[in-house]
């Protein structure tokens, strides 16, 4: 199994929540717009205690790419995964994790090829 077809398994095995639709503010840091819906995979595990974060994009695509961040604030990394989303979506992804000094991400994109 390759490290996709496992974040495939992932995504086809747990239930996605999207508690944080498009365009509303982070609760902590409400300068923060979400520029997509951003949930969690419910029932699996991430360093912050939490589900494995999903960015949910508007195609049908399946896992296209992980965002992988380090947060300067909470000192922790993560990876995002990205699902469904397009190229501009994509676009939109990174800048919202390169848009301050405390966080940062660098996008991995899957070779379809």
């Amino acid at each position: 199994m390759t490290f996709w077809q496992a974040l495939d398994l992932l995504v086809d095995e747990h239930e996605l929540v999207l508690d944080r639709p498009r365009g509303s503010a982070h609760p902590r840091y409400t300068d923060f717009v979400y520029p997509l819906d951003y949930g969690y995979l419910r029932g699996t595990a991430s360093s912050d205690g939490g589900g494995i974060d999903v960015w949910r994009g508007s195609s049908d695509a399946g896992v296209v790419a992980v965002m992988v961040t380090v947060d300067m604030v909470k000192r922790d990394s993560e990876i995002k995964i990205l699902l469904g989303c397009t190229e501009d979506e994509l676009e939109l992804v990174n800048q919202a994790h390169n848009h301050s000094e405390f966080m940062k991400g660098i996008l991995v994109r899957r070779d379809f090829a």
